[in-house]
């Protein structure tokens, strides 16, 4: 029996065209900060151009597509479209507004109320201890937990850092001063019943959440229209949402949980580019 080294034939490499569902205006707005990026570092060169390398950056993004194979369609190496994506991620969360700033702009604009809401990104299941805070038992999952901001008609405003899954949501919002910000920027936020307990001030509550049923207490007439009428006015936020996991790449996290938060801020300024637009 005899091995050979010899390729065997017709075993070429294929390239496939592939549509990405984005705005010009999107990867013009990714070229211009790399090209602002490359004058300020003072190293104007890249081994393809800006607009060539936005449009790569974007379809990891959006698609989830594997570095490797953008890399073999490029003629470049995988360790260098990880550069670029992590660079211009970089780049877009610098971009992605505080938590005070974006209360008070909404304020300025005569809004009254906001929409609040907590997410979990799954994310892979790592060995170690140090990975059984990342599950969720509400979720049943391993991943990381968000808090976001909308306004009354669903546009994030807002994302906080990445946290545990095992995070509650009042604890997570606790810990980011929510109520102080809302309070300052002479605002109410509608959430779900996530977040009960969050606000205690009952003379001049700034949450406004649902009515919950116990064994022992059953919801009235008039609560359960109340429940129903605030389910009407928190349905934006979920939009909100919905546009944000349409980029595919927070799936399943395959990245470091540490760069989670740069990542999801990263995606709400394309999402508001996208749908601001």
């Amino acid at each position: 029996m005899t091995r050979t080294h010899e390729r065997a034939e017709a075993t070429c490499p294929l390239v496939y065209q592939c549509r990405l569902p984005l705005s010009t205006s999107t990867v013009n707005h990714l070229a211009d900060l790399l090209r602002r990026r490359l004058k300020a570092i003072r190293s104007r060169w890249r081994a393809l151009p800006p607009g060539r390398i936005a449009v790569i950056v974007l379809a990891v993004l959006r698609h989830d597509q594997r570095l490797a194979d953008l890399a073999g369609g490029n003629k470049v190496s995988e360790s260098t479209v990880r550069r670029w994506r992590d660079e211009l991620i970089g780049l877009l969360a610098t971009q992605a507004p505080r938590l005070d700033r974006a209360l008070k702009k909404i304020a300025k604009r005569g809004g009254e109320v906001v929409l609040f809401d907590g997410t979990l990104i799954r994310t892979q299941r790592r060995t170690g201890r140090a990975d059984r805070r990342n599950y969720s038992g509400k979720h049943r999952s391993h991943g990381l937990h968000f808090l976001a901001l909308t306004d009354e008609r669903g546009r994030l405003i807002w994302i906080s850092a990445a946290r545990p899954g095992s995070t509650h949501d009042n604890t997570a919002a606790r810990h980011d001063h929510i109520l102080a910000h809302l309070r300052a920027a002479g605002l109410g936020v509608l959430a779900d019943l996530g977040f009960r307990g969050l606000d205690n001030d009952f003379r001049d509550p700034v949450v406004v959440t649902g009515f919950a049923a116990t064994r022992t207490h059953k919801l009235t007439p008039g609560q359960k229209e109340a429940n129903r009428v605030l389910a009407v006015g928190r349905a934006p936020v979920e939009h909100g949402f919905a546009h944000l996991k349409n980029w595919r790449i927070p799936t399943k996290l395959r990245t470091d949980p540490a760069r989670a938060t740069h990542l999801l801020r990263a995606l709400l300024v394309l999402t508001n580019l996208e749908v601001n637009r």
